[in-house]
């Protein structure tokens, strides 16, 4: 099953949804949110089941996000690009991208998969140092994967007539 592929579904990604999702804002609040997740699942150490409170607002927020913004006014911005890459890396069954930055995608979500249960583990074993450590390696992990994907973007945008159409 295609992890990103399954994301974009849930989350209901439509073309007008990702053009407003590659506003800087859109990019630059959603990752603001990390410490706000850490915190909320946290939470339940200090106020058990109540801590699904805030964990719902933050599930409306991630869902909201996207669709918050209005669709930048140009396409220069570092999270304009990393968001353009993401959706050049979800249609690589499509329009195939090079071996060296598939590489790189599966390594720093490999680096995500790994880093995410050592957070969920402390999280649940109430071990502050393992949730704090796995959850910003995690959100570290992601950066590392915007990186590539802006990389990827500056490479493919001209590759394709689609991709060309997002450029716009």
């Amino acid at each position: 099953m295609d992890y990103g592929k399954a994301t974009e579904t849930l989350m209901g990604m439509d073309d007008e949804t990702w053009a407003r999702h590659a506003n800087p804002l859109s990019g630059w609040t959603r990752l603001a949110t990390a410490p706000f997740w850490f915190l909320a699942v946290w939470s339940h150490v200090w106020i058990s089941w109540y801590a699904l409170g805030p964990i719902i607002i933050l599930v409306a927020w991630t869902w909201l996000n996207p669709r918050a913004f209005p669709p930048p006014k140009r396409k220069s911005a570092w999270m304009t690009k990393g968001v353009l890459g993401e959706r050049v890396w979800l249609n690589r069954k499509n329009v195939p991208i090079p071996k060296g930055h598939a590489r790189a995608a599966f390594l720093t979500s490999l680096t995500a998969g790994v880093t995410l249960p050592i957070a969920i583990y402390g999280f649940m074993a109430q071990d502050f140092w393992a949730a704090f450590l796995g959850w910003h390696f995690a959100v570290f992990a992601k950066l590392w994967f915007l990186d590539r994907m802006v990389w990827l973007w500056d490479l493919m945008k001209e590759e394709n007539a689609l991709y060309c159409s997002w450029a716009r």
